[in-house]
């Protein structure tokens, strides 16, 4: 069939802000999904709150709407731009969500628009739990004994069918949100209720437990002629029990015997059928008893998910793509496949190497949560590797990781009776207490008995373990096929210069002695039956069994550039810095220039074959660089490597490129050293008479504690080469001092530590810029909305700045241009500041791109990242047209946070980034823009209700002004008794309320009983009462879902939110017709 020519315009809903469970992958789908369907020709409308990604840039649809994506706003859309036909299936559950609450709504029909890709029908086959199972029923495809339920009274008697163990998964939620197991009955209520309250039907499946059963995923294709291929097997290397974004998963799946795939292959297309998807991906999850082989559907997502974005990446086959061309009529014979240029997309790809992804966790950022895992999505991202074998890849994955592991790497000081308890455990790190057990000599018939992982897997790990310990005894090998078998089975050379207890220079040169040099392999889809025209690659040490291979990178003799890219998600690194990597490979391209993306995040735009023109999937460690530049520069002209693109990935690696005298494009590692290095920083900052803080340089905990008694309560302690303010703290007191310091040591290792006196009731600013050289271009002042002491990733922040003084903007405009000149910065720098009795003090500068750069280009409506990408390549700024539109708008960024998903963590802020994400709300009310990123966050603004007040003494005389406001935009006040006191005494009313140690009932209990719409609470002290006052109720906030301000400036724009909310009209704009 081709293409439907009845349909005009399409709207594409996004996916939103970055969140656990809901990551990047749909940035990847949507970005494919607009670009597919304006290659078609079709009139591209989409919806998406965040910032961050490339799908919000204006040239990847013709209208981007940064708007919140709720059903209001999406009517106002539709509205106002007429489109034909929406597309749900790229957004994630977000989107999906959407689509269903347009229907329900009677939205669709009004305004005569269809869904496509995946119809209401379908959606709500699949995602209702109640119809999905009878569903399955229908077509004879086992499912876990289970119950539906609505309420906690339902669950009780549902418990007595299912028994415990139980999982409890919620409907209509992602990432596993508000499910959990279940063991005993005081934990099984409490997980319902959770879950219940996750879920926007109040619908929760009570499921019968199969921890310890081997869990597979099947991504799907289907279209209108009922054309179903599998595009890849997934299998867990975790059992049932993990959520599968949280377990290391291995593509294809390597345990199924043949019967056994297609059993499960038969069951996958059958599923899509009976659920109704009639074009596009899907992803079906099973779960296979390992006893009795006893096969049964866990559930279906009818859209792309996750994992589609994985499987796109480990096949070459772009899911996203070729689902949307299906969405609009086309068949998969239809298509070709870009990859080969040569075969249809009805083949199903066939893979001759194994792909395994890692997921990436920071529960290091949460100390107070238990690093366990369960049904609960955890994760923060992911790293994937390709090997031509297990061992191979799983290697390389964990190097990968970034996390400083070189393999399977020893922990120290575990006994054997610590490692068998450790088994039992669902720990981030299981994989290396397994190898921990193989070294103690325990059985692995123990070990299967209790991980439950597959003894399959459990050998190869054991294998690994065994080659190490001839590293160990027999040292370094002498011949080429010693060392390359054990570089073929994933070992780098560090790992073997560690394990043989050699210098790692001498290991690499030994190897090349050897004549072992790694070889590149293409990803062609088809098992190497057709030749793979696109140069998507990977490396590999394993020969054939002559002991030959040929090398396939065959690099060109163009002129290149190499932009390393960010690795792994991880909060403090995320999706902004794969945007930066995007837009100046999209740039260079455009100039003229071959570009080369290496890169190890299956999730993201810049892993995306047709991203670069050419790109290694590779880990990003000096061995795996080093090699495929000098693969690179082999032929043709090399002009440099981009490493201030990607974050501090990249960044740590210029020294090594510097020391190899390899050439790295814009500013050099000499000025990235100077700016990162804290002392020698400090001491520029003094020559060139700027301001900053009193401060001292220590490189022991003796030193920290003389430098802070000197200094006096409070600090604040930044490490050298950390990103998202890990290990960096506000010290109030010497006790507070002794219990972190060590930490803060650990995490910057030989490097010292910059101890500086806090600035309290300052005002913080992050700017970011260009540089030439020799001209500096400002592209915007970001004032945050919190006070100073908030890390600014997870600060809310203003362009332009809503209350500084035009004195204060000028000075720090000029301030930017002479710090980027006296570092000679050649790119982006970002800056930031603090601004004290109007007083300006240097913070902390970062040579490279900045977590803001895409906020601030969809702001300014200017794209940074591609200038500066072309200014590194030698351009002057002089050759822009670089001039500030008048667009009388604000922008604000608000952050989003995952603290849902750590119940005991509090979720106060401060200079240690914990944000996942971020959103956007643009108008040219300043109010109505904070209110916008509100929504968008979800913590939309109450416009009425009672408002609950407790403030530390130094704001309470303040306090007065705001109940005043609050009073005045109708709200009825409630506090605890010294603010409530305050207040009254002048004349306001105010109820007084029991804070949590006061006895029932208290603030938390009136939280629960859902009777208070806005919280502000500055409060707090350092006691143990009133510290878990604090927590308990800013806890209460967060399970209730209400808006929570903790300081001052917050609770003002909150404030200025309400106003506009109540007395303006909120309206839509397109960026495009903003800035263009």
């Amino acid at each position: 069939m081709p293409k439907r020519k009845d349909l005009k315009k399409i709207l594409v809903i996004g996916a939103g802000p970055i969140i656990i469970g809901q990551a990047c992958e749909f940035d990847y789908s949507g970005t494919q999904a607009c670009k597919a369907l304006k290659e078609e020709g079709y009139v591209v409308i989409l919806i998406n709150s965040n910032p961050a990604t490339i799908m919000t840039d204006p040239n990847i649809a013709d209208k981007t709407y940064i708007e919140p994506i709720t059903t209001e706003i999406l009517e106002k859309i539709i509205s106002k731009e007429k489109p034909s036909a929406i597309l749900p299936t790229m957004g994630g559950q977000t989107a999906l969500n959407m689509a269903i609450q347009l229907e329900k709504k009677g939205i669709l029909k009004k305004h005569k628009v269809e869904l496509i890709g995946a119809n209401s029908r379908a959606i709500s086959n699949a995602e209702d739990r109640e119809k999905f199972r009878k569903n399955m029923k229908d077509i004879g495809i086992d499912l876990p004994k289970s119950k539906i339920v609505t309420s906690i009274k339902e669950a009780k008697k549902a418990l007595k069918k299912v028994g415990l163990p139980a999982i409890i998964r919620p409907s209509f939620t992602l990432g596993g949100s508000g499910a959990g197991i279940a063991y005993r009955k005081k934990d099984y209520n409490k997980i319902v209720a959770n879950g219940l309250s996750e879920s926007p039907k109040n619908q929760v499946l009570i499921e019968e437990c199969l921890e310890g059963w081997k869990e597979f995923e099947m991504e799907v294709v289907r279209d209108k002629n009922d054309n179903c291929i599998i595009i890849c097997s997934i299998e867990n290397v975790d059992p049932m029990g993990i959520h599968t974004g949280d377990s290391i998963t291995v593509a294809p799946a390597l345990t199924l015997t043949d019967k056994e795939y297609q059993v499960m292959r038969n069951a996958s297309i059958a599923c899509l059928r009976k659920i109704g998807v009639e074009t596009g991906g899907s992803n079906v999850q099973f779960a296979i008893n390992p006893k009795n082989g006893k096969m049964v559907i866990i559930e279906m997502n009818p859209r792309v998910s996750r994992s589609s974005a994985l499987a796109s990446k480990a096949t070459g086959f772009p899911i996203a793509k070729i689902a949307t061309k299906l969405a609009i009529g086309y068949t998969l014979d239809e298509l070709n496949n870009d990859i080969t240029g040569s075969t249809p997309a009805s083949f199903e790809p066939t893979i001759d190497y194994v792909v395994t992804k890692i997921p990436r966790f920071t529960f290091e950022k949460f100390p107070n949560t238990e690093a366990v895992l369960g049904t609960s999505m955890k994760s923060v991202g992911e790293a994937m590797a390709i090997g031509r074998n297990f061992k191979e890849s799983l290697q390389k994955a964990l190097l990968s990781l970034e996390t400083d592991l070189n393999g399977l790497d020893r922990i120290k000081n575990f006994s054997k009776n610590k490692i068998n308890k450790e088994l039992e455990k669902n720990s981030p790190n299981k994989i290396l207490v397994i190898a921990e057990a193989f070294r103690h000599k325990i059985n692995l018939n123990k070990i299967y008995s209790k991980t439950k992982i597959d003894r399959w897997f459990l050998e190869q790990i054991k294998e690994i373990v065994d080659a190490e310990n001839i590293l160990i005894k027999y040292g370094l090998p002498t011949n080429p096929n010693e060392m390359n078998y054990m570089k073929s089975i994933g070992f780098s050379d560090k790992k073997i210069s560690e394990l043989t207890k050699k210098n790692i220079e001498y290991v690499k040169n030994t190897r090349e002695k050897l004549g072992v040099f790694s070889i590149y392999k293409k990803i062609d889809t088809c098992a190497a039956e057709f030749k793979s025209v696109t140069p998507y690659m990977y490396s590999t040490y394993q020969r054939d069994t002559v002991g030959t291979s040929i090398c396939e990178s065959e690099p060109t003799k163009k002129k290149k550039i190499i932009i390393l890219g960010g690795g792994p998600n991880r909060i403090g690194q995320g999706i902004e810095f794969d945007y930066c990597c995007c837009q100046a490979s999209y740039a260079l391209k455009e100039a003229g220039y071959e570009t080369i993306m290496v890169n190890c995040n299956p999730e993201t735009v810049s892993t995306d074959y047709d991203t670069s023109d050419r790109l290694y999937f590779e880990p990003l460690i000096e061995e795996y660089v080093i090699n495929i530049i000098k693969k690179e520069q082999s032929n043709g002209n090399l002009l440099g490597i981009i490493a201030q693109f990607g974050g501090q990935t990249p960044i740590k690696l210029a020294k090594v490129l510097d020391q190899n005298h390899l050439p790295i494009l814009g500013t050099q590692y000499s000025s990235i050293d100077l700016a990162e290095d804290r002392e020698r920083f400090k001491n520029l900052l003094s020559e060139e008479n700027f301001k900053q803080a009193e401060s001292g340089i220590a490189k022991s905990k003796d030193e920290a504690v003389k430098i802070t008694r000197s200094l006096g309560f409070p600090v604040i302690i930044r490490p050298s080469y950390v990103l998202g303010g890990r290990a960096m703290e506000i010290i109030h007191n010497r006790q507070q001092l002794n219990k972190y310091i060590d930490e803060a040591v650990k995490v910057s290792g030989s490097s010292p530590l910059l101890i500086d006196k806090f600035l309290n009731d300052a005002m913080e600013v992050d700017v970011d810029a260009i540089s030439d050289g020799d001209e500096v271009f400002v592209a915007g002042i970001m004032q945050h909305i919190e006070e100073a002491g908030v890390h600014s990733g997870d600060s809310a922040c203003s362009v332009p700045p809503y209350s500084l003084k035009k004195k204060i903007i000028d000075e720090i405009e000029s301030q930017t241009t002479r710090l980027a000149l006296a570092l000679n910065i050649v790119g982006l720098i970002n800056i930031q500041f603090a601004i004290k009795n109007d007083e300006i003090y240097v913070l902390e500068v970062n040579p490279r791109a900045s977590r803001t750069v895409p906020f601030i280009s969809k702001a300014i409506g200017i794209p940074v990242a591609k200038i500066a990408a072309r200014i590194m390549a030698g351009e002057k700024i002089e050759d822009f047209n670089l001039k500030k539109r008048n667009t009388n708008i604000f922008a604000i960024k608000e952050a989003v946070f995952p603290f849902n998903k750590f119940p005991d963590v509090d979720i106060l802020l401060g200079p240690e980034m914990k944000s996942t994400g971020e959103v956007m709300g643009i108008d040219e009310n300043f109010g109505l823009s904070f209110a916008k990123s509100q929504i968008a966050a979800g913590n939309s603004l109450p416009t009425r209700g009672l408002t609950f007040i407790s403030l530390q003494d130094k704001h309470k005389n303040e306090g007065i002004n705001l109940a005043k406001k609050l009073v005045e935009l109708n709200f009825t006040l409630c506090g605890t008794a010294g603010t409530a006191d305050i207040i009254k005494k002048n004349g306001i009313k105010c109820k007084k309320v029991n804070k949590v140690s006061g006895g029932s009932p208290h603030i938390v209990d009136i939280l629960n009983a859902k009777k208070i719409a806005l919280v502000i609470n500055t409060g707090g002290g350092k006691r143990a009462y009133r510290v878990q006052d604090s927590t308990s109720l800013r806890r209460a906030t967060l399970i209730n879902k209400v808006p929570y301000c903790t300081n001052m400036s917050t609770a003002y724009a909150c404030l200025e939110g309400i106003k506009s909310l109540k007395s303006k009209k909120m309206d839509v704009k397109a960026i495009q017709n903003i800035f263009y």
